[in-house]
């Protein structure tokens, strides 16, 4: 008997002989969660909506900045254009989701946060840092994040509201404001839609920008499970000056569209959960080399991707099992990649059984995935995790993940650069061990990983004169350590400190030169104070440090000052950079000085 089949017995002999129970009798320790891993037993964070107020961040990428692990690097301000990487990893590597549907973009990671939800919408943020793919297949490489948006409110009456949802100015003529409206038909449909605009004259030329956002949730009650439809589109219009090419190519113009449709809802029945999903994403990018000349070097990029998620949880006492089967179709047209279609297909399962006295949990599973282009990949992967007591636990995962190469990779090509289809995909094994202690005011987890990477992606060449090329060149290890405390005192105010190290060690044969040098954040400190000077009036301290591989480094202080004026409604004043540092975060783009906002803004409830 090889080993698919012992365990396919184990999966089935356990379920055989445990006990089923009625779903409303289970208790689920991670109900608050979205995600299919335990928050107890694995590098987990959540950013509730309480936390998202106190953050003082006005913008999604702000957000996501104060969170150690996670390394966003940004090309201009209020999230015009930034990149996701976590762990030290690529910004290919890791998956982003808004309520549980994925929103990886075919042309290029590169696009991963073009859907900039505002951050009144959100009701939290689940953080996956480590291995996700045997959950979530392709570009769950390093983690993932889904967004959850806030639930609709529920009332037995018709009502139909307009409201503001923010309004601010700040520096460089920076203007924000959001509407919203909301709907609802006594129990039988309610919807949420919002538009917001973002605009700016720069902090330095050609650094101009109009951002846009639409959002639509809707839900129809039925006589048995609910129907959610989820949309939204994001276009952005931004000068681009050294943001791509070289530094000094100042003149460069890009437009970005994101958009994404989707429809869900659950079905439950002797003790079984069904959850279909199908959903939409759209992208479109412009990028123009001379703003006010657009026919020197043009680029247009059009990709569509549809997917169908069928999603199956079955209960017992002690134990419950996850799998599913998921579908998408990709597409892409452009003018320099080419016109090229993808069909992928994923069939994942993961089980999780506790001890008894709940003191020891073990969930192993796997996801295998068929590419239309490329052929047949398994990766499995486990959690361990045991409670030494109620406040104290220690756990472990291993997993093994991979990520395919995108269209960039495969086709583009300029003057300078050029594409390889005969890419291999990515793939890469991470151990992790790590505990965490949660006593009344105090919080403390920390966790150590090793992750191996094999097939790194890079553009090299042999002589000066040549072109780049993508190719597969680098094996990567990578040691990591991370380190959180934090403290509640006089049961208001909170101190939060936070320390990541990685340490990468790549290994490159025959290659005179490379383009992408490893350049991940190799110290990371991060540190937040909340001080609550009264019941409506807060402030909040959020401290940055970063040293990169290459020894660059940077500390920036921001805070941000709130006042409540009723209920979810805050007037604030942010002062970002307050030691004015001049430093970059991504190719050499310099990120402005000194710099405050100040306005009003209602977070939904």
């Amino acid at each position: 008997m090889n080993i698919f089949n012992r365990f396919f017995f184990l999966l089935f002999s356990i379920s055989v002989f445990s006990q089923t129970v009625n779903l409303d009798e289970v208790v689920v320790l991670d109900s608050k969660i979205s995600i299919p891993f335990s928050v107890k037993y694995r590098s987990v964070e959540i950013i509730d909506s309480q936390m998202i107020i106190e953050s003082g961040a006005r913008n999604l990428i702000d957000l996501l900045q104060q969170i150690n692990g996670l390394d966003i690097r940004r090309q201009g301000v209020a999230g015009t254009q930034a990149d996701l990487y976590i762990r030290g990893g690529g910004f290919d590597q890791t998956l982003l989701l808004i309520d549980g549907m994925k929103m990886d973009d075919v042309q290029t990671g590169h696009h991963t946060l073009n859907l900039l939800l505002p951050i009144q919408l959100i009701d939290r943020i689940e953080i996956i840092k480590g291995p996700a793919s045997r959950i979530f297949g392709q570009n769950a490489y390093n983690g993932a994040i889904n967004i959850v948006t806030k639930e609709l409110p529920e009332s037995e009456n018709n009502l139909f509201e307009i409201f503001l949802g923010d309004i601010s100015y700040g520096s460089n003529e920076n203007f924000n404001f959001s509407i919203n409206s909301l709907l609802r038909l006594k129990d039988k449909y309610s919807s949420l839609f919002t538009f917001s605009r973002s605009k700016s004259d720069g902090y330095r030329f050609n650094t101009d920008f109009v951002n846009d956002f639409m959002f639509l949730k809707s839900e129809i009650k039925t006589s048995k499970s609910p129907i959610q439809i989820i949309s939204g589109f994001s276009e952005k219009k931004f000068g681009a000056n050294g943001f791509y090419a070289i530094p000094t190519a100042i003149d460069q113009y890009e437009e970005t569209q994101a958009s994404f449709f989707g429809i869900k809802t659950f079905f439950e029945r002797n003790n079984l959960l069904f959850k279909p999903k199908f959903y939409w994403r759209r992208g479109q990018d412009e990028y123009i080399y001379i703003r006010n000349n657009p026919s020197v070097y043009r680029n247009l990029h059009i990709s569509n991707k549809l997917y169908f998620d069928f999603d199956f949880s079955k209960f017992y006492e002690f134990s419950s099992i996850n799998f599913g089967l998921n579908f998408s179709k990709s597409i892409i047209s452009s003018n320099n990649l080419g016109d090229h279609e993808r069909f992928t297909s994923t069939l994942y399962a993961d089980y999780s059984i506790e001890s008894k006295n709940k003191k020891l949990k073990f969930s192993p599973g796997f996801s295998i995935s068929h590419f239309s282009d490329l052929s047949f990949h398994f990766f499995p992967g486990f959690d361990i995790g045991f409670d030494l007591t109620e406040k104290f636990n220690l756990y472990a995962n291993y997993g093994k993940t991979y990520r395919i190469p995108t269209y960039t990779d495969l086709y583009y090509n300029d003057r300078n650069t050029i594409g390889n289809t005969e890419l291999e995909p990515e793939h890469a094994i991470t151990n992790e061990i790590g505990f965490k202690y949660n006593f009344n005011n105090i919080k403390i987890y920390s966790s150590y990983f090793v992750r191996k990477s094999n097939n790194i992606i890079d553009y090299v060449k042999q002589a000066e004169e040549d072109k780049w090329k993508a190719t597969n060149i680098r094996n990567l290890n990578t040691d990591g350590l991370e380190f959180n405390f934090s403290y509640t005192f006089n049961n208001q105010s909170n101190f939060n400190i936070a320390y990541t190290y990685l340490f990468d060690e790549s290994y490159v044969n025959d290659i005179n030169f490379s383009k992408y040098s490893i350049n991940s954040l190799r110290h990371q400190l991060n540190s937040k104070i909340i001080l609550n000077y009264s019941d409506r009036l807060f402030q909040t301290f959020m401290y940055k440090y970063g040293e990169r591989s290459n020894k660059s480094s940077h500390k920036v202080l921001d805070s941000s000052l709130n006042y409540k004026l009723s209920n979810k409604n805050y007037f604030f004043i942010n002062v970002n950079n307050l030691f004015n540092e001049n430093y970059y975060e991504t190719n050499l783009v310099p990120m402005p000085g000194r710099n405050f906002l100040i306005g009003i803004i209602l977070y939904i409830d």
